[in-house]
């Protein structure tokens, strides 16, 4: 799908797979019939959609890998770091950011502990997420595990695009809808860092960590 075509996307979120821990399932039925969606608006521009705060999030993406990766660095994770640039690197984002629809494998990175008790850099396993288009636009969902972000990508540039979800925790059968609860919306950078890779680049998520790094690759 070009980006052109995708600027009429308007905000259509799925349930979605998790981060970390117990993997909890999600089937293809239910993330449709899960669906905290938007009606589609018009607006082309994710900026009329964004709250307030994902939008400071976004514009802060680079201080947010800086001080990640500093701390993560400090906390041991330097061999790790180094051994993938692609995917750690914040100016390794490629032309044509977004993803197209079909079964991915996808795992979040955290770096860079919130909290002096909290680890500055953990590397999940995969789980399965899924990216869907129709006449709504491009939709990203992460379909196991116990985090499980959902929402819309939407165009940006020739570089990146901006993905806005909401995010459903442990048990919870579906997702809120986007603006409603800040803790759990979720904003990042979409990008193509390798022929069939991207990363979904979320810089101040509401736990845990300073950044989130979700690599997708085709199933």
């Amino acid at each position: 799908m070009t980006i052109a075509r995708l600027a009429c996307a308007g905000l259509a979120l799925v349930a979605l797979g998790g981060c970390g821990g117990k993997d909890v399932g999600t089937s293809v039925r239910s993330v449709s019939e899960q669906a905290a969606a938007e009606p589609a608006t018009g607006v082309q521009d994710w900026r009329a959609i964004a709250t307030v705060a994902d939008r400071q999030r976004l514009r802060e993406w680079r201080t947010a890998w800086i001080a990640a990766l500093q701390k993560a660095r400090a906390g041991g994770a330097g061999a790790k770091i180094d051994a993938d640039p692609a995917l750690y690197a914040y100016d390794a984002a490629l032309s044509d950011p977004v993803p197209p629809a079909g079964d991915y494998r996808c795992r979040t990175v955290k770096l860079g502990a919130k909290t002096a008790a909290g680890l500055d850099y953990v590397a999940y396993p995969f789980f399965r997420c899924r990216i869907a288009s129709d006449e709504n636009g491009v939709s990203l969902a992460k379909l196991t595990g116990s985090q499980r972000i959902s929402g819309t990508i939407y165009p940006s540039d020739t570089s990146r695009a901006v993905f806005l979800g909401t995010i459903a925790l442990g048990d919870e059968r579906s997702a809120m809808r986007y603006g409603r609860d800040t803790t759990r919306d979720v904003a990042g950078w979409v990008e193509r860092i390798g022929p069939q890779r991207w990363r979904l680049v979320q810089p101040y998520p509401a736990f845990e960590s300073t950044l989130d790094v979700l690599e997708l690759v085709p199933a």
